[in-house]
């Protein structure tokens, strides 16, 4: 989690720039605000793993901030900075809606431990693998719909597009040129599927008279079988 996305929000421009430079030497990429106007611009443009709050801050403080956040279905880990040490404040920081409360002032080194222990319990989501099939020299995205060779979109047709998405669904299974026809809306002449196979042959094989890749079921239709 060293490579987490912090977000300081701190009136006193000096603990701001303190913080930012301690938690970047120690391997976390920081913003920083100056008030909960800032911090909402911030998050509106970046996404953060966590966000460091202090809770006197002129306007909206920070429990007012934490509370807002989480009455609007934001559940980005927030860990609350104050010069108040009390018991009821710290139960007040907690019942706001903050993963942790730490009373200034603090040693640097309790800061880096609570916010690793917050991160630690607060995982990242992880992107949704992209689905691709690779054809030789190409890549099928199957989420886009988009053929690419060498990183760069190569052209197709919708009605090419169409009958390589319904194909790439099935990988490695035939499909019917009835189905095919019908669902690429040729139900009326199932042979237009034949000539859409061919031209597509032609921009992703390197024989198409001997198709590695978009392949002939004797007798049903067309499969496409990926590496």
């Amino acid at each position: 989690m060293d490579d987490a996305h912090i977000l300081v929000v701190d009136d006193d421009r000096r603990l701001r720039e303190l913080l930012r430079k301690y938690l970047s030497d120690n391997g976390y990429l920081v913003a920083t605000a100056a008030d909960a106007a800032e911090a909402r611009q911030c998050m509106a443009g970046l996404a953060f793993d966590l966000m460091v709050l202090d809770v006197m801050m002129p306007g909206e403080d920070g429990m007012a901030l934490t509370r807002a956040l989480r009455a609007e279905g934001k559940s980005l880990p927030i860990l609350l900075l104050t010069a108040r040490g009390e018991v009821d404040d710290r139960i007040k920081g907690l019942e706001s809606g903050a993963d942790d409360y730490l009373s200034k002032p603090f040693e640097p080194r309790e800061l880096l431990l609570r916010v690793a222990s917050i991160l630690r319990r607060s995982p990242r989501d992880e992107p949704e693998p992209t689905r691709e099939l690779r054809l030789g020299a190409f890549v099928w995205d199957m989420d886009r719909a988009e053929l690419r060779q060498d990183g760069q979109p190569a052209h197709l047709t919708q009605a090419e597009r169409d009958l390589l998405s319904i194909l790439a669904e099935a990988a490695g299974q035939g499909v019917s040129r009835d189905d095919l026809a019908v669902r690429t809306g040729n139900s009326a002449n199932p042979r237009t599927v034949d000539v859409q196979v061919t031209r597509l042959r032609k921009k992703i094989e390197d024989d198409p008279k001997m198709p590695r890749y978009l392949q002939t079921v004797r007798g049903m239709g067309y499969m496409l079988r990926p590496d």
